[in-house]
């Protein structure tokens, strides 16, 4: 985004009912069903969700308790958990298919550790992480408030808050805010469309949404009333996997920062952390947050790429975008490699990928969470860099 002058700029989220944040979901939790058996398993899954159907397919390398039956089981769980029990897609009878097979040796070939020959990339690629200001979790404000609309929702119909009563899973939100000089003031529309049930009107709808648009943006940010768009085609009963095809990974600018920075192309969920679409893109968050955090720059652009088998990144690159303080970006490049192994292997090792901490990634994003030390999650927005950093830049 520019840094100079007046624009606007608009991200969207999504809720975890969404049909392609359901497949997320569903894929994640076969993840974690194999790290927890086997913290080194090997899974690539895709999900597809459609009108009472879920069809599970890709490679996995793990131990046989983990059965397809098994996996089933979780896939129904999973539906459970969100929130869905229509007629259309219920996770009571929703016919499940697994498909999942072994991983392909020539890929295991490559990845493998073996004899001096370190683990390799499970595949070739180009990885990008951001962080910037714009907020307390210093993710862009875009996509911060769109997260936060949702996520609130989601709270109030998980808790069965009478004041969302008949507000269904699926759910998505917009929200566009005007810039001045590279710092956003306001917001200038809000869109949000929710599923709900035959009997509940649309004005009841906006009577339920209004006030929780309105805590979750900054005092004074509130656009205009004809700007604010709640169910702006009007009925929403038919939703879901019902109304919408799911598939795994078909959300992932939402999934990162809302199209404020680049993205590498690559998708996360149901990937294992051998696979560098998924831990460089949170390295590089990492990297990029406690660069920003440290007080280095206002905002922050990292790359890493990497080819299939080899384990050393071809590259590094940080652009600072103008706003770095007296910080040489070659100098900074070189100090990131120096601070964290930045093999697929010493990723996994420095940020504990190898665990069952995949399913809470599935919604409102993979960045700007909360760290858990208990449940060792998100550990990529940990800022234990910084006092590094700002040893090596004397600060």
């Amino acid at each position: 985004m520019r840094d100079t002058g007046e624009y606007l700029f608009t991200s969207e989220s999504v809720s975890e009912g969404h049909p392609d944040k359901v497949a997320d979901r569903i894929s994640d939790t076969v993840l974690d069903a194999f790290l927890a058996a086997d913290p080194y398993a090997r899974v690539a899954c895709e999900t597809m969700v459609t009108t009472n159907r879920i069809i599970l397919a890709g490679e996995t390398r793990g131990p046989d308790t983990v059965t397809h039956e098994y996996l089933a089981h979780l896939a129904r769980l999973a539906v459970h958990d969100i929130g869905y029990d229509q007629e259309g897609f219920s996770w009571r009878n929703a016919e499940v298919a697994v498909h999942l097979h072994a991983q392909s040796a020539d890929i295991a070939v490559g990845v493998d550790a073996a004899g001096n020959k370190d683990e390799g990339a499970g595949d070739q690629g180009i990885m990008f992480g951001y962080a910037c200001r714009e907020t307390e979790d210093l993710m862009p404000a875009p996509l911060y408030y769109s997260h936060l609309i949702l996520r609130r929702v989601s709270e109030l119909r998980r808790n069965k808050d009478i004041s969302v009563a008949g507000l269904q899973p699926d759910a998505k939100s917009q929200v566009t805010l005007r810039y001045v000089d590279g710092k956003p003031v306001g917001a200038t529309s809000v869109v949000v469309s929710t599923q709900h049930d035959a009997d509940v009107s649309l004005g009841r709808v906006r009577d339920m949404l209004l006030p929780i648009i309105r805590s979750s943006l900054p005092e004074g940010w509130m656009p205009s009333e004809d700007e604010i768009y709640i169910n702006p085609t009007g009925t929403f009963v038919v939703g879901g996997p019902d109304g919408d095809c799911g598939l795994t990974g078909r959300k992932i600018i939402v999934d990162t920062y809302g199209g404020a920075a680049p993205h590498g192309g690559g998708a996360f969920s149901g990937k294992d952390p051998t696979k560098v679409d998924r831990s460089a893109a949170y390295v590089c968050r990492y990297l990029a947050k406690n660069v920003v955090a440290a007080g280095l720059a206002e905002k922050c652009t990292l790359q890493i790429s990497y080819a299939i088998g080899v384990s050393h990144p071809l590259s590094v690159y940080v652009d600072l975008h103008g706003t770095g303080r007296d910080v040489n970006e070659l100098k900074l490049e070189k100090t990131l490699r120096e601070l964290v192994n930045l093999s697929p292997r010493g990723i996994r090792e420095h940020l504990h990928l190898n665990r069952a901490i995949y399913a809470p990634t599935s919604a409102y994003g993979h960045f700007g969470r909360t760290p858990d030390e208990e449940k060792g999650t998100f550990t990529w927005e940990k800022t234990d860099l910084v006092p590094a950093l700002k040893s090596a830049f004397n600060r």
